[in-house]
């Protein structure tokens, strides 16, 4: 079992750090404070860093931390922790380490007996979750799916299987393609919700099913940062049949309803997803 003192030290300290998603007022005063105060910053693109930087002030020195070095950073960096410096790590936006390089670097100063400190913020995952209107009691997340081949219908098949809302992350080039995947193993009815551009000017929500996302999104070009979430399998709610609904829709409570509001009250009554009854309202 692994442990970390909770006691000041005399050598240094690494500070993995939340950044803004979009909007640069997201950012913690702890996090600012953090950001000047550190010896150095490692940053997935210094480049891109640097705007948030400017913004507040800070003109602490950055070097690079990415995929393609943070092996060959790892004894550096230790070596300046143990030197008595203090390093804050940051992606390029959001919480390091979900779906960006760090892990290997945490790993190596834990196990070397350096103390690791997060600094909790902004997270387009848990952004998209808290406002997508899908459970939340359990949720996975699955990160970029792979590109093709065997790995990637696999990855397609647990998404779709899952009893818990999946959260995806998507470029908008490959949007399209990953909602034909996922309508040739969902049931039609299944609502998925695509989060795009979160925190910034043009943040959108958009939820449905498969097809009608991919209507949407054939008429509107998907563009900026995407979360894409999926909602759990409900064996009960498959199992009840169209007919069942169709019954329900058919009373004379609902009839007097207009459609959306027909189709909330239905999906409320049943306990099933709403695209599901909207899916037979539109087929009337």
């Amino acid at each position: 079992m692994e442990s970390q003192p909770n006691h000041p030290q005399a050598i240094g300290q690494l500070f993995v750090v939340a950044t803004p998603i979009g909007n640069l007022a997201d950012i913690t005063y702890r996090a600012v404070e953090t950001l000047k105060s550190v010896d150095i910053i490692a940053a997935e693109d210094t480049r891109t860093s640097l705007k948030l930087l400017r913004h507040y002030g800070i003109d602490t020195p950055m070097l690079a931390l990415h995929e393609h070095n943070e092996s060959a950073m790892l004894e550096k960096l230790q070596a300046r922790l143990e030197n008595g410096e203090s390093i804050a790590l940051i992606s390029d936006a959001g919480t390091p380490l979900v779906s960006d390089p760090g892990y290997r670097l945490v790993r190596h100063l834990r196990q070397a007996g350096i103390r690791v400190t997060p600094l909790p913020g902004a997270s387009s995952v848990m952004a998209a979750l808290c406002a997508a209107g899908l459970a939340t009691d359990h949720f996975r997340f699955a990160g970029f799916l792979p590109r093709g081949g065997k790995a990637r219908l696999q990855a397609i098949r647990r998404t779709a299987s899952s009893d818990e809302t999946s959260i995806l992350l998507e470029s908008p080039r490959r949007l399209l393609a990953t909602l034909q995947d996922l309508q040739a193993e969902l049931d039609a009815a299944r609502e998925l919700v695509v989060a795009r551009e979160l925190t910034k000017l043009h943040e959108e929500f958009v939820s449905g099913t498969a097809a009608e996302l991919i209507d949407h999104f054939n008429q509107h070009a998907p563009r900026g940062e995407i979360v894409l979430l999926v909602a759990a399998a409900h064996d009960d709610a498959v199992a009840l049949s169209d007919r069942q609904i169709i019954e329900c829709l058919a009373s004379a409570a609902m009839q007097a309803l207009p459609p959306s509001a027909r189709a909330k009250a239905v999906a409320n009554t049943l306990d099933i997803p709403r695209a599901r009854v909207y899916a037979l309202i539109s087929a009337e």
